[in-house]
């Protein structure tokens, strides 16, 4: 399962790398670019550490990182869709 969803939190930074890069140039497009791409690559890069956590309290520490930043990437994509981006 720790595999599992290492390849998925990766995926999924990837799909929302692209979905970021596919953004237009204006001051609005580039903020979001940018946090997009920090919270869905911090997905994938902290449950990667999570699962090396070397101790129960080090995992879920990470863990909540994890989440935390996963929901972000959730609000950036609803902002996304309610602005009727066409990239999305």
């Amino acid at each position: 399962m720790l595999r599992d969803l290492k390849l998925r939190s990766k995926d999924f930074a990837h799909l929302c790398v692209k979905i970021a890069l596919s953004l237009p140039e204006s001051a609005l497009g580039r903020h979001i670019k940018h946090q997009l791409i920090r919270s869905s690559t911090s997905v994938a890069a902290n449950y990667r550490a999570a699962s090396l956590g070397q101790s129960k309290k080090a995992f879920i520490s990470k863990l909540s990182i994890v989440i935390e930043e996963a929901d972000e990437c959730v609000f950036w994509m609803e902002f996304l869709k309610e602005e009727n981006w066409r990239q999305v």
